[in-house]
Protein backbone atom coordinates (compact mmCIF):
# COMPACT_ATOMS: atom_id res chain seq x y z
CA UNK A 1 0.00 0.00 0.00
CA UNK A 2 0.94 3.75 -0.16
CA UNK A 3 2.38 5.30 2.36
CA UNK A 4 0.20 7.38 4.64
CA UNK A 5 -0.59 8.16 8.10
CA UNK A 6 -3.34 5.83 9.15
CA UNK A 7 -4.93 2.59 8.13
CA UNK A 8 -7.85 1.48 8.84
CA UNK A 9 -8.94 -2.12 9.21
CA UNK A 10 -11.79 -4.14 10.68
CA UNK A 11 -10.17 -4.43 14.13
CA UNK A 12 -9.07 -0.30 14.45
CA UNK A 13 -11.88 1.71 13.83
CA UNK A 14 -14.96 2.66 14.90
CA UNK A 15 -17.68 0.45 13.71
CA UNK A 16 -20.50 2.58 11.90
CA UNK A 17 -24.19 0.46 10.95
CA UNK A 18 -26.18 2.43 9.69
CA UNK A 19 -26.20 5.10 6.71
CA UNK A 20 -27.91 7.47 8.69
CA UNK A 21 -24.60 8.16 10.85
CA UNK A 22 -22.93 9.80 8.09
CA UNK A 23 -22.77 13.46 6.62
CA UNK A 24 -25.08 12.17 3.50
CA UNK A 25 -27.40 14.43 1.79
CA UNK A 26 -31.03 13.51 2.97
CA UNK A 27 -32.11 12.94 -0.70
CA UNK A 28 -29.27 10.10 -0.52
CA UNK A 29 -30.30 8.96 3.11
CA UNK A 30 -34.19 8.71 1.98
CA UNK A 31 -33.25 6.87 -1.28
CA UNK A 32 -30.57 4.28 0.66
CA UNK A 33 -34.39 4.07 3.17
CA UNK A 34 -36.76 3.64 -0.21
CA UNK A 35 -33.95 0.59 -1.28
CA UNK A 36 -33.69 -0.94 1.75
CA UNK A 37 -30.05 -0.22 2.40
CA UNK A 38 -29.56 0.79 6.21
CA UNK A 39 -27.19 -1.57 7.90
CA UNK A 40 -23.69 -0.93 6.47
CA UNK A 41 -21.16 -3.85 4.82
CA UNK A 42 -17.87 -3.68 6.47
CA UNK A 43 -16.39 -2.38 3.31
CA UNK A 44 -19.04 0.37 3.77
CA UNK A 45 -18.09 1.29 7.40
CA UNK A 46 -14.82 1.24 6.77
CA UNK A 47 -14.37 3.26 3.96
CA UNK A 48 -17.05 5.76 3.41
CA UNK A 49 -15.70 8.15 6.55
CA UNK A 50 -12.34 8.39 4.50
CA UNK A 51 -14.07 9.14 1.08
CA UNK A 52 -16.58 11.15 1.68
CA UNK A 53 -14.13 13.45 3.17
CA UNK A 54 -12.56 13.84 0.02
CA UNK A 55 -9.52 11.92 0.92
CA UNK A 56 -7.89 9.62 -1.48
CA UNK A 57 -8.27 5.97 -0.94
CA UNK A 58 -6.77 2.75 -1.52
CA UNK A 59 -9.37 -0.48 -0.96
CA UNK A 60 -9.06 -3.79 -0.34
CA UNK A 61 -12.41 -5.76 -0.65
CA UNK A 62 -14.00 -8.53 -1.89
CA UNK A 63 -15.77 -8.83 -5.27
CA UNK A 64 -20.14 -8.56 -3.91
CA UNK A 65 -18.83 -7.14 -0.35
CA UNK A 66 -20.74 -3.26 -1.49
CA UNK A 67 -17.69 -1.38 -2.40
CA UNK A 68 -20.04 -0.07 -5.26
CA UNK A 69 -22.41 1.80 -2.91
CA UNK A 70 -19.60 3.09 -1.47
CA UNK A 71 -17.78 4.78 -3.88
CA UNK A 72 -21.27 5.65 -5.61
CA UNK A 73 -22.18 7.60 -2.36
CA UNK A 74 -18.70 9.66 -2.85
CA UNK A 75 -19.49 10.42 -6.23
CA UNK A 76 -22.84 11.37 -5.91
CA UNK A 77 -22.35 13.25 -2.82
CA UNK A 78 -19.74 15.26 -5.16
CA UNK A 79 -22.44 16.32 -8.14
CA UNK A 80 -23.11 19.49 -9.13
CA UNK A 81 -26.24 18.51 -11.42
CA UNK A 82 -26.53 21.71 -13.00
CA UNK A 83 -22.73 21.28 -14.35
CA UNK A 84 -23.54 18.76 -17.10
CA UNK A 85 -20.15 17.66 -17.72
CA UNK A 86 -18.18 14.71 -16.68
CA UNK A 87 -17.48 15.19 -12.97
CA UNK A 88 -16.75 11.76 -11.94
CA UNK A 89 -15.04 8.63 -14.20
CA UNK A 90 -15.12 4.93 -12.93
CA UNK A 91 -12.88 2.52 -14.57
CA UNK A 92 -13.92 -1.07 -14.69
CA UNK A 93 -12.09 -4.32 -16.44
CA UNK A 94 -15.06 -5.57 -18.60
CA UNK A 95 -18.35 -4.85 -20.34
CA UNK A 96 -20.41 -7.00 -17.98
CA UNK A 97 -19.06 -4.89 -14.69
CA UNK A 98 -19.69 -1.58 -15.97
CA UNK A 99 -22.89 -2.13 -16.73
CA UNK A 100 -23.61 -3.73 -13.65
CA UNK A 101 -21.93 -0.41 -12.03
CA UNK A 102 -23.49 1.92 -13.91
CA UNK A 103 -27.33 0.37 -13.06
CA UNK A 104 -26.17 0.62 -9.40
CA UNK A 105 -24.93 4.33 -9.81
CA UNK A 106 -28.66 5.08 -11.45
CA UNK A 107 -30.24 3.37 -9.02
CA UNK A 108 -28.89 5.49 -6.25
CA UNK A 109 -29.39 8.86 -8.22
CA UNK A 110 -33.01 8.28 -8.74
CA UNK A 111 -33.75 10.63 -6.21
CA UNK A 112 -31.36 12.95 -7.32
CA UNK A 113 -32.74 15.42 -10.49
CA UNK A 114 -31.35 15.20 -14.12
CA UNK A 115 -28.28 13.24 -13.15
CA UNK A 116 -27.22 11.33 -16.18
CA UNK A 117 -25.16 8.74 -16.05
CA UNK A 118 -23.37 6.87 -19.54
CA UNK A 119 -21.15 3.78 -20.37
CA UNK A 120 -18.63 3.53 -22.37
CA UNK A 121 -17.44 0.20 -23.18
CA UNK A 122 -15.98 -1.73 -26.20
CA UNK A 123 -18.40 -3.84 -28.62
CA UNK A 124 -21.05 -1.01 -28.99
CA UNK A 125 -20.73 1.56 -31.80
CA UNK A 126 -18.48 4.10 -31.22
CA UNK A 127 -20.41 6.86 -33.16
CA UNK A 128 -24.03 6.11 -30.84
CA UNK A 129 -21.34 7.00 -27.70
CA UNK A 130 -19.83 9.70 -29.31
CA UNK A 131 -23.38 11.79 -29.80
CA UNK A 132 -24.15 10.67 -26.08
CA UNK A 133 -21.01 12.49 -25.55
CA UNK A 134 -22.25 15.36 -27.28
CA UNK A 135 -25.60 16.16 -25.19
CA UNK A 136 -23.50 16.07 -21.83
CA UNK A 137 -22.99 13.57 -18.37
CA UNK A 138 -22.32 13.90 -14.99
CA UNK A 139 -20.86 10.36 -14.47
CA UNK A 140 -18.71 7.92 -17.37
CA UNK A 141 -18.38 4.26 -16.34
CA UNK A 142 -16.54 2.45 -18.60
CA UNK A 143 -13.48 0.00 -19.87
CA UNK A 144 -9.99 1.43 -20.12
CA UNK A 145 -9.78 0.94 -23.96
CA UNK A 146 -12.69 2.58 -24.97
CA UNK A 147 -12.35 5.58 -22.87
CA UNK A 148 -8.75 5.93 -23.88
CA UNK A 149 -10.30 5.89 -27.64
CA UNK A 150 -12.93 9.17 -26.92
CA UNK A 151 -9.96 10.69 -25.34
CA UNK A 152 -7.30 10.37 -27.90
CA UNK A 153 -10.23 10.74 -30.52
CA UNK A 154 -11.27 14.10 -29.04
CA UNK A 155 -14.81 12.99 -28.12
CA UNK A 156 -14.64 13.10 -24.49
CA UNK A 157 -13.10 16.11 -22.61
CA UNK A 158 -12.15 15.43 -18.64
CA UNK A 159 -11.22 18.84 -17.34
CA UNK A 160 -14.55 19.00 -14.79
CA UNK A 161 -13.63 15.77 -13.38
CA UNK A 162 -13.29 15.56 -9.81
CA UNK A 163 -13.78 11.85 -8.99
CA UNK A 164 -11.63 9.03 -10.19
CA UNK A 165 -12.36 5.55 -9.31
CA UNK A 166 -10.73 1.93 -10.47
CA UNK A 167 -12.92 -0.59 -9.42
CA UNK A 168 -11.47 -4.01 -9.42
CA UNK A 169 -7.96 -2.86 -10.45
CA UNK A 170 -6.16 -6.05 -9.85
CA UNK A 171 -8.25 -7.72 -12.59
CA UNK A 172 -7.85 -4.12 -15.33
CA UNK A 173 -3.92 -4.83 -14.81
CA UNK A 174 -4.45 -8.89 -14.98
CA UNK A 175 -5.91 -8.21 -18.48
CA UNK A 176 -2.89 -5.82 -20.01
CA UNK A 177 -4.81 -2.53 -18.95
CA UNK A 178 -1.70 -0.85 -17.61
CA UNK A 179 -0.82 1.37 -20.18
CA UNK A 180 -4.14 2.42 -20.76
CA UNK A 181 -4.44 3.66 -17.59
CA UNK A 182 -1.50 5.62 -17.25
CA UNK A 183 -2.73 7.59 -20.76
CA UNK A 184 -5.87 8.05 -19.05
CA UNK A 185 -4.12 9.19 -15.86
CA UNK A 186 -2.86 11.96 -18.42
CA UNK A 187 -5.64 13.36 -19.67
CA UNK A 188 -7.40 14.01 -16.16
CA UNK A 189 -7.21 17.24 -13.65
CA UNK A 190 -4.19 16.18 -11.24
CA UNK A 191 -6.15 18.10 -8.10
CA UNK A 192 -8.95 14.72 -7.93
CA UNK A 193 -10.72 12.61 -5.35
CA UNK A 194 -8.86 8.87 -6.90
CA UNK A 195 -10.37 6.00 -4.94
CA UNK A 196 -8.70 2.52 -6.03
CA UNK A 197 -10.41 -0.87 -5.35
CA UNK A 198 -8.86 -4.25 -5.61
CA UNK A 199 -9.09 -8.05 -4.19
CA UNK A 200 -5.69 -8.50 -4.02
CA UNK A 201 -2.68 -6.45 -3.35
CA UNK A 202 0.32 -7.54 -5.59
CA UNK A 203 3.39 -5.71 -6.51
CA UNK A 204 1.57 -3.69 -9.33
CA UNK A 205 -1.38 -2.44 -7.51
CA UNK A 206 1.01 -1.01 -4.90
CA UNK A 207 2.84 0.67 -7.75
CA UNK A 208 -0.49 1.91 -9.42
CA UNK A 209 -1.78 2.80 -5.84
CA UNK A 210 1.61 5.10 -6.15
CA UNK A 211 1.04 6.74 -9.81
CA UNK A 212 -2.58 7.22 -9.06
CA UNK A 213 -3.17 8.44 -5.44
CA UNK A 214 -1.87 11.21 -3.26
CA UNK A 215 -1.63 10.66 0.76
CA UNK A 216 -4.25 7.69 0.24
CA UNK A 217 -5.58 6.36 3.22
CA UNK A 218 -5.08 2.47 2.64
CA UNK A 219 -8.41 0.11 4.27
CA UNK A 220 -8.35 -3.33 4.35
CA UNK A 221 -11.79 -3.96 4.63
CA UNK A 222 -10.99 -8.23 2.67
CA UNK A 223 -13.01 -11.09 4.63
CA UNK A 224 -11.47 -14.35 4.33
CA UNK A 225 -14.13 -16.92 2.59
CA UNK A 226 -14.79 -20.35 2.98
CA UNK A 227 -12.73 -22.38 0.27
CA UNK A 228 -15.14 -23.79 -2.21
CA UNK A 229 -15.14 -27.64 -2.16
CA UNK A 230 -14.10 -28.41 -5.64
CA UNK A 231 -13.17 -32.02 -6.64
CA UNK A 232 -10.74 -32.27 -9.55
CA UNK A 233 -9.76 -34.28 -12.22
CA UNK A 234 -7.58 -34.63 -14.99
CA UNK A 235 -7.79 -36.52 -18.23
CA UNK A 236 -5.18 -37.45 -21.05
CA UNK A 237 -5.85 -36.24 -24.21
CA UNK A 238 -3.60 -36.35 -27.11
CA UNK A 239 -5.58 -33.06 -28.84
CA UNK A 240 -7.25 -34.12 -31.34
CA UNK A 241 -10.13 -35.39 -30.33
CA UNK A 242 -10.79 -33.11 -27.22
CA UNK A 243 -14.50 -32.49 -28.29
CA UNK A 244 -15.22 -35.90 -28.29
CA UNK A 245 -13.28 -36.49 -24.76
CA UNK A 246 -15.77 -32.94 -23.35
CA UNK A 247 -18.58 -34.57 -24.86
CA UNK A 248 -17.93 -37.89 -23.22
CA UNK A 249 -17.43 -35.96 -20.26
CA UNK A 250 -20.82 -34.05 -20.29
CA UNK A 251 -22.67 -37.37 -21.34
CA UNK A 252 -21.58 -39.71 -17.74
CA UNK A 253 -21.63 -36.09 -15.62
CA UNK A 254 -24.89 -34.82 -16.89
CA UNK A 255 -24.40 -31.47 -15.00
CA UNK A 256 -27.15 -29.15 -15.25
CA UNK A 257 -25.22 -26.46 -16.68
CA UNK A 258 -21.42 -26.66 -17.09
CA UNK A 259 -18.58 -23.78 -18.36
CA UNK A 260 -16.37 -24.87 -20.70
CA UNK A 261 -12.94 -22.81 -20.90
CA UNK A 262 -10.36 -22.96 -24.04
CA UNK A 263 -7.77 -21.12 -24.29
CA UNK A 264 -8.20 -19.46 -27.81
CA UNK A 265 -10.63 -17.80 -29.97
CA UNK A 266 -10.46 -20.29 -32.91
CA UNK A 267 -10.49 -22.83 -30.03
CA UNK A 268 -13.96 -21.85 -28.74
CA UNK A 269 -15.11 -21.88 -32.33
CA UNK A 270 -14.76 -25.56 -33.20
CA UNK A 271 -15.93 -26.76 -29.59
CA UNK A 272 -18.98 -24.81 -30.25
CA UNK A 273 -19.47 -26.06 -33.93
CA UNK A 274 -19.12 -29.77 -32.47
CA UNK A 275 -21.29 -29.89 -29.89
CA UNK A 276 -23.87 -27.80 -31.94
CA UNK A 277 -23.86 -30.48 -34.76
CA UNK A 278 -24.51 -33.16 -31.83
CA UNK A 279 -27.56 -31.51 -30.72
CA UNK A 280 -26.01 -29.92 -27.23
CA UNK A 281 -27.82 -26.75 -25.81
CA UNK A 282 -24.46 -24.30 -26.50
CA UNK A 283 -23.64 -20.78 -26.90
CA UNK A 284 -20.35 -19.09 -26.62
CA UNK A 285 -18.25 -16.29 -25.49
CA UNK A 286 -15.30 -15.12 -26.73
CA UNK A 287 -14.10 -11.63 -27.77
CA UNK A 288 -15.27 -11.12 -31.34
CA UNK A 289 -18.77 -11.26 -30.12
CA UNK A 290 -20.99 -7.47 -30.34
CA UNK A 291 -22.05 -6.17 -26.78
CA UNK A 292 -25.72 -7.25 -27.52
CA UNK A 293 -24.78 -11.47 -28.16
CA UNK A 294 -22.38 -11.34 -25.33
CA UNK A 295 -25.31 -10.13 -23.44
CA UNK A 296 -27.76 -12.75 -24.46
CA UNK A 297 -25.39 -15.64 -23.90
CA UNK A 298 -24.99 -14.72 -20.94
CA UNK A 299 -28.68 -14.12 -19.90
CA UNK A 300 -29.48 -17.40 -21.48
CA UNK A 301 -27.20 -19.45 -19.49
CA UNK A 302 -28.15 -18.20 -15.89
CA UNK A 303 -31.62 -18.55 -16.45
CA UNK A 304 -30.62 -22.12 -17.70
CA UNK A 305 -32.02 -22.03 -21.03
CA UNK A 306 -28.29 -22.66 -22.74
CA UNK A 307 -26.86 -26.01 -20.46
CA UNK A 308 -23.31 -25.09 -22.03
CA UNK A 309 -20.97 -22.16 -22.52
CA UNK A 310 -17.90 -22.48 -24.13
CA UNK A 311 -15.53 -19.39 -23.41
CA UNK A 312 -12.55 -17.61 -23.48
CA UNK A 313 -11.07 -16.08 -19.91
CA UNK A 314 -10.98 -12.85 -20.70
CA UNK A 315 -14.79 -13.10 -22.76
CA UNK A 316 -15.87 -14.80 -19.20
CA UNK A 317 -14.76 -11.92 -17.19
CA UNK A 318 -17.80 -10.30 -14.93
CA UNK A 319 -19.78 -13.98 -15.21
CA UNK A 320 -21.47 -14.48 -12.29
CA UNK A 321 -23.38 -17.64 -12.10
CA UNK A 322 -24.16 -18.61 -8.80
CA UNK A 323 -24.82 -22.24 -8.99
CA UNK A 324 -22.25 -23.98 -11.63
CA UNK A 325 -22.45 -27.63 -11.40
CA UNK A 326 -19.22 -27.93 -13.96
CA UNK A 327 -16.38 -26.52 -15.19
CA UNK A 328 -14.16 -28.36 -18.04
CA UNK A 329 -10.50 -26.85 -18.69
CA UNK A 330 -9.75 -27.88 -22.58
CA UNK A 331 -5.76 -28.00 -21.67
CA UNK A 332 -4.09 -25.64 -18.64
CA UNK A 333 -4.66 -22.51 -18.18
CA UNK A 334 -1.61 -19.94 -19.49
CA UNK A 335 -1.22 -19.65 -15.35
CA UNK A 336 -2.30 -21.32 -11.84
CA UNK A 337 -4.15 -17.82 -10.60
CA UNK A 338 -6.11 -18.31 -13.70
CA UNK A 339 -6.17 -22.27 -13.55
CA UNK A 340 -7.94 -21.06 -9.59
CA UNK A 341 -9.92 -18.78 -10.68
CA UNK A 342 -11.58 -20.38 -13.65
CA UNK A 343 -11.99 -23.93 -11.12
CA UNK A 344 -13.51 -21.29 -8.75
CA UNK A 345 -16.89 -20.61 -10.94
CA UNK A 346 -18.24 -23.99 -9.60
CA UNK A 347 -18.42 -25.14 -5.73
CA UNK A 348 -20.17 -21.69 -4.92
CA UNK A 349 -22.89 -20.96 -2.91
CA UNK A 350 -22.21 -24.20 -0.37
CA UNK A 351 -22.47 -26.52 -3.02
CA UNK A 352 -19.68 -29.05 -3.75
CA UNK A 353 -18.17 -28.15 -7.42
CA UNK A 354 -16.55 -30.23 -9.84
CA UNK A 355 -13.70 -29.25 -11.99
CA UNK A 356 -12.24 -31.21 -14.96
CA UNK A 357 -8.78 -30.15 -16.59
CA UNK A 358 -7.80 -31.79 -20.20
CA UNK A 359 -3.71 -32.56 -19.88
CA UNK A 360 -2.09 -32.76 -23.51
CA UNK A 361 1.77 -33.33 -23.21
CA UNK A 362 2.05 -29.43 -23.45
CA UNK A 363 0.67 -28.95 -20.64
CA UNK A 364 2.68 -31.88 -18.43
CA UNK A 365 5.20 -28.41 -17.31
CA UNK A 366 2.01 -26.34 -16.10
CA UNK A 367 0.56 -29.75 -14.39
CA UNK A 368 3.52 -29.84 -12.68
CA UNK A 369 3.32 -26.32 -10.81
CA UNK A 370 -0.15 -27.28 -10.09
CA UNK A 371 0.46 -30.17 -8.92
CA UNK A 372 3.36 -28.63 -6.22
CA UNK A 373 -0.09 -27.16 -4.69
CA UNK A 374 -1.86 -29.75 -4.17
CA UNK A 375 -1.86 -32.20 -0.82
CA UNK A 376 -1.89 -35.21 -3.18
CA UNK A 377 -0.33 -36.38 -6.34
CA UNK A 378 -2.21 -35.48 -9.80
CA UNK A 379 -3.75 -38.51 -11.12
CA UNK A 380 -4.26 -38.55 -14.99
CA UNK A 381 -7.39 -40.63 -15.97
CA UNK A 382 -7.98 -42.44 -19.38
CA UNK A 383 -10.79 -40.86 -21.13
CA UNK A 384 -14.27 -42.55 -20.70
CA UNK A 385 -15.91 -44.61 -23.71
CA UNK A 386 -18.71 -42.09 -25.53
CA UNK A 387 -21.26 -45.03 -25.63
CA UNK A 388 -24.65 -43.73 -26.14
CA UNK A 389 -24.81 -39.39 -26.95
CA UNK A 390 -27.34 -38.27 -24.71
CA UNK A 391 -26.58 -34.62 -25.44
CA UNK A 392 -27.39 -32.17 -22.98
CA UNK A 393 -30.74 -29.91 -23.66
CA UNK A 394 -32.23 -27.19 -22.19
CA UNK A 395 -36.23 -27.11 -21.19
CA UNK A 396 -35.70 -23.50 -20.81
CA UNK A 397 -36.43 -21.08 -23.69
CA UNK A 398 -35.23 -17.30 -23.30
CA UNK A 399 -38.12 -14.61 -24.99
CA UNK A 400 -36.51 -11.62 -25.35
CA UNK A 401 -39.61 -8.50 -24.95
CA UNK A 402 -39.14 -5.07 -26.58
CA UNK A 403 -40.01 -3.31 -23.27
CA UNK A 404 -37.95 -2.77 -19.83
CA UNK A 405 -37.41 -0.82 -16.33
CA UNK A 406 -37.94 2.65 -18.71
CA UNK A 407 -41.86 1.49 -19.18
CA UNK A 408 -42.19 0.66 -16.08
CA UNK A 409 -42.48 -2.91 -16.48
CA UNK A 410 -42.12 -5.02 -13.29
CA UNK A 411 -41.07 -8.86 -13.51
CA UNK A 412 -44.65 -8.87 -11.38
CA UNK A 413 -46.16 -7.11 -14.55
CA UNK A 414 -44.91 -10.06 -17.02
CA UNK A 415 -45.96 -13.06 -14.56
CA UNK A 416 -49.29 -11.91 -14.99
CA UNK A 417 -49.16 -11.30 -18.49
CA UNK A 418 -48.29 -15.09 -19.01
CA UNK A 419 -50.45 -16.54 -16.53
CA UNK A 420 -53.50 -14.63 -17.68
CA UNK A 421 -55.05 -17.19 -19.45
CA UNK A 422 -54.18 -20.52 -17.10
CA UNK A 423 -52.11 -22.60 -19.91
CA UNK A 424 -48.28 -21.01 -18.13
CA UNK A 425 -48.21 -21.69 -14.37
CA UNK A 426 -45.82 -19.50 -11.84
CA UNK A 427 -43.33 -22.91 -12.13
CA UNK A 428 -43.48 -22.54 -16.17
CA UNK A 429 -41.84 -19.05 -15.53
CA UNK A 430 -38.15 -18.63 -15.04
CA UNK A 431 -35.60 -16.09 -14.04
CA UNK A 432 -36.99 -12.10 -15.15
CA UNK A 433 -34.16 -9.61 -16.08
CA UNK A 434 -35.28 -6.24 -17.25
CA UNK A 435 -32.99 -3.13 -18.57
CA UNK A 436 -33.63 0.09 -19.36
CA UNK A 437 -35.53 -0.59 -22.64
CA UNK A 438 -35.66 -4.40 -23.05
CA UNK A 439 -36.46 -7.37 -20.55
CA UNK A 440 -35.66 -11.02 -20.77
CA UNK A 441 -37.90 -13.80 -19.21
CA UNK A 442 -37.26 -18.08 -19.46
CA UNK A 443 -40.02 -19.77 -20.02
CA UNK A 444 -41.08 -23.44 -20.26
CA UNK A 445 -40.04 -24.52 -24.16
CA UNK A 446 -42.87 -26.76 -24.46
CA UNK A 447 -45.12 -23.59 -23.87
CA UNK A 448 -43.00 -20.57 -25.18
CA UNK A 449 -44.62 -20.66 -28.35
CA UNK A 450 -47.78 -19.96 -26.02
CA UNK A 451 -46.16 -17.56 -24.25
CA UNK A 452 -44.70 -15.30 -27.15
CA UNK A 453 -48.50 -15.21 -28.12
CA UNK A 454 -49.53 -13.67 -24.84
CA UNK A 455 -46.82 -11.18 -24.54
CA UNK A 456 -47.13 -10.47 -28.48
CA UNK A 457 -51.47 -10.22 -28.76
CA UNK A 458 -51.96 -8.67 -25.68
CA UNK A 459 -51.28 -5.29 -23.73
CA UNK A 460 -49.07 -5.16 -20.54
CA UNK A 461 -50.12 -2.28 -18.43
CA UNK A 462 -51.98 -0.58 -21.37
CA UNK A 463 -48.87 -1.03 -23.95
CA UNK A 464 -48.55 -3.59 -26.60
CA UNK A 465 -44.78 -5.05 -26.39
CA UNK A 466 -43.05 -6.77 -28.99
CA UNK A 467 -41.70 -9.96 -28.49
CA UNK A 468 -38.93 -13.00 -30.10
CA UNK A 469 -37.65 -16.38 -28.88
CA UNK A 470 -34.09 -16.60 -28.27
Amino acid sequence: MPEDTSENTPENTPELIHFNQLNLAPVLIARLDEMDYQQMTTVQSLSLPVILNNADAVVRANTGSGKTTAFTLAVLSKLNAKRFSPQALVLCPTRELAHQVADEIRKLAKSMANIKVLTLCGGEPTRIQTNSLEHGAHVLVGTPGRILDHLEQRNLELSALSTFVLDEADRMLEMGFQESLSAIVKHIPKARQTLLFSATYPKNIAALAEQVTTEATNINAFQEEAKPRIEQHFYATNNEDNAQLVMSLLNEHQPENCLIFCNTKNEVKDMLDTLKTNQFSVLALHGELEQKDRDQAIVQFSNGSVRVLVATDVASRGLDIAELDLVINVHMAHDLDTHTHRIGRTGRAGKDGIAITLIGAQDDYKMRLLEDTLAEPIQIKSAPALVNNKPLKATMTTLHLSGGKKDKLRPGDIVGALTRDNVLSAEDIGKIKLESTFGFVAVNSRLAKHALGLISNNRIKGKRFRAKML
